[in-house]
């Protein structure tokens, strides 16, 4: 397949290009050209800027398979996506994310976030919020692109690639004896890892005729609780967990609701995901080992 990446040099990006790379498809990357990448000649690059109307017609002189869009966060730029590649791309796999939904203190699903309905506003990424930015982006897509859609809804992503070093924060903090502000231990969360972020990306776009919105984590969830006893276990040390700190003790994952993905829809279309409590306590035990 010939295909499209948007961001594609770091996190689970990079790895989604080195299994397209792998499994023989014809891949160029679009960047801004500012993270350097070791794909070689295994991969075409085209430097450019995502939110620039004329950037995106010049790639769409060519026709697409695929494109995976990492890069989207407004509804102006899946406008300029949606102009420049109709009749141009087969399939648009567009990341989404959890922050669609707003907390319901139980599992979300794909309805509970309906962006064929949602009422269009215009603007660039500086004008909304980062959900209502992704929010928006979707209703976008769905509603007006000629094309297929699949909006890949993701979790908090983990793993040793992660640049924000979210669970990071949370071993450091405790192996420095500094408190972590959670206001709300009891709450249950959800997370998908690099590397199944990026298999999951390849199957929608390459061997899944799946479209539509679509939740995609682990299984499993954890209480923050238990998240904690976890980080505990492997530094040796007690956390301080308090419900008020200050700004920069505020821990990442500081939900005061129950706020994970039901990932039912793509198990029944054939996807098989990991179980969060197989890799989650190995991701904790390498930054533990590392520090």
């Amino acid at each position: 397949m010939k295909v499209l990446v948007f961001g594609g040099t770091r996190f689970f990006g990079k790895k989604l290009v080195m299994r397209l790379v792998a499994a023989g498809h014809d891949v160029t990357i679009a960047t801004r050209g500012k993270t350097e990448d070791d794909f070689g000649d295994s991969v075409k690059r085209v430097v450019m800027n995502r939110e620039s109307r004329e950037n995106l017609f010049c790639l769409a002189q060519e026709k697409w398979d695929v494109v995976y869009d990492n890069i989207c966060f407004s509804p102006q730029d899946a406008l300029y996506a949606i102009a420049a590649f109709q009749d141009k791309v087969e399939k648009y796999v567009y990341t989404s994310s959890l922050s669609v939904y707003s907390a319901r203190d139980r599992a979300l699903v794909e309805t509970d976030f309906d962006p064929f309905y949602y009422e269009i506003v215009t603007g660039s990424r500086e004008d909304f919020d980062y959900g209502e930015g992704k929010r928006l982006a979707e209703a976008v897509f769905f509603q007006k692109a000629g094309f297929p859609v699949a909006a890949v809804r993701f979790p908090i992503v983990l793993g040793t690639d992660d640049y924000t070093g979210r669970l990071e924060f949370h071993v450091d903090h405790v192996l420095a004896k500094e408190e972590i502000g959670m206001p709300n231990e009891e709450a249950e969360i959800g997370f998908i890892s690099s590397d199944e972020a990026a298999e999951f990306l390849e199957w929608i776009g390459t061997k899944s005729d799946l479209t539509g919105p679509v939740n995609a984590a682990s299984d499993s969830v954890y209480r923050l609780d238990a998240l904690m006893r976890l980080i505990q276990e492997a530094t040796g040390k007690t956390a301080l967990v308090e419900e008020v700190t200050e700004d920069n003790d505020d821990s990442p994952f500081g939900i005061e609701k129950t706020y994970y993905l039901d990932n039912s829809k793509a198990r029944a279309a054939g996807f098989v995901f990991q179980d969060l409590h197989d890799w989650l306590p190995k991701l904790i035990a390498h930054y533990v080992s590392n520090k």
